[in-house]
């Protein structure tokens, strides 16, 4: 039997992980002068999120392991060929879905990022895990970057970067979303104007709050 991606990727998936809670104390003291209704007004701004990933330019704000697991599970079980991901930040995430991607038989995974330093941290964790051939990094404001030159149709969506413009990504990917087409938002209770038009049963969506921090979706039609 052929041993899964995702379990030859877990040394460095393990390592990853290690660095990403090293960096929680670092993390936190990047927000010693702000305070959490501050820090909250800043993930749920539209202009102020900038302020806010400046500050966290070295964390690698990585999906949890749970989170993870469920991606890879997600690109598998829906047998997925096209991926696109808001917010690379250091790959963890872009791991977990490549690797579904490898194991079903290959595909893209279209990613963005904002900050050019933690891109290239994705670019060679990427490369370490032997999944860089699948993977596409767009740098910039994914305003930007993800409003052209996307596949006709899009099986999976990771929705993790500023949450304030999770409305504006789904714009752009919207009309290319195949029916079943799933949508992983993370920390969606930040964005409550997404959360707001997926759940309206008029819009031609079914979700459901998922492991706490998580937001799943389907689109049905």
């Amino acid at each position: 039997m052929t041993t899964p991606t995702i379990t030859s990727l877990a040394p460095l998936l393990d390592r990853l992980f290690d660095q990403d809670e090293a960096a929680r104390g670092a993390t936190r003291a990047a927000f010693a002068d702000v305070t959490d209704a501050d820090r909250a007004r800043m993930m749920q701004s539209k202009t102020d999120y900038r302020d806010l990933y400046a500050r966290l330019r070295d964390a690698p704000l990585a999906v949890s392991r749970e989170t993870g697991n469920l991606l890879y599970m997600l690109a598998r079980s829906s047998r997925a060929k096209v991926i696109v991901e808001f917010g690379t930040s250091f790959g963890i995430s872009t791991l977990h879905l490549a690797a579904g991607l490898r194991d079903n038989g290959g595909g893209r995974l279209i990613t963005s990022e904002f900050e050019p330093s933690k891109a290239a941290r994705a670019r060679e964790n990427l490369k370490d895990g032997g999944l860089i051939d699948l993977v596409e990094i767009r740098e910039g404001d994914a305003l930007k970057t993800l409003s052209k030159d996307l596949p006709d149709q899009i099986d999976l969506v990771l929705l993790d970067g500023a949450k304030a413009l999770y409305p504006e990504i789904l714009d752009l990917v919207e009309d290319r979303l195949k029916p079943g087409a799933i949508i992983v938002a993370d920390n969606a209770d930040f964005s409550p104007d997404y959360l707001a038009r997926v759940r309206h049963p008029g819009n031609g969506y079914m979700s459901t709050p998922f492991a706490g921090d998580v937001e799943l979706t389907v689109r049905i039609n």
